[in-house]
């Protein structure tokens, strides 16, 4: 994921907001089906990599897609790439 922000923005609130998105959206037992994990933050170059359950991945996006603000400051988050491994992840992103 690339996202977007007016400011600095650390993991912690990066997660905490994608994890609100998702509550919002699917409530408690969405979220429970996510298993969404951090996998590398990057906030200098405003990357994520994040794993989640590749059934529920399409609700993952909608939520990421939903975020407009993260901690306040003005931000977007966009999906750059989905794979099943990360190596496929890497392939796809350097090209």
């Amino acid at each position: 994921m690339q996202f977007e922000a007016t400011d600095t923005v650390e993991e912690r609130e990066f997660m905490d907001t994608v994890w609100g998105a998702i509550y919002k959206l699917y409530g408690e037992h969405g979220a429970s089906l996510t298993s969404l994990a951090p996998i590398s933050f990057d906030g200098v170059s405003k990357r994520a990599v994040l794993r989640a359950n590749l059934t529920v991945v399409d609700n993952v996006r909608t939520a990421v897609a939903s975020i407009t603000s993260i901690s306040g400051k003005a931000s977007a988050v966009h999906v750059v790439a989905v794979s099943g491994t990360i190596k496929g992840l890497r392939e796809k992103t350097s090209a």
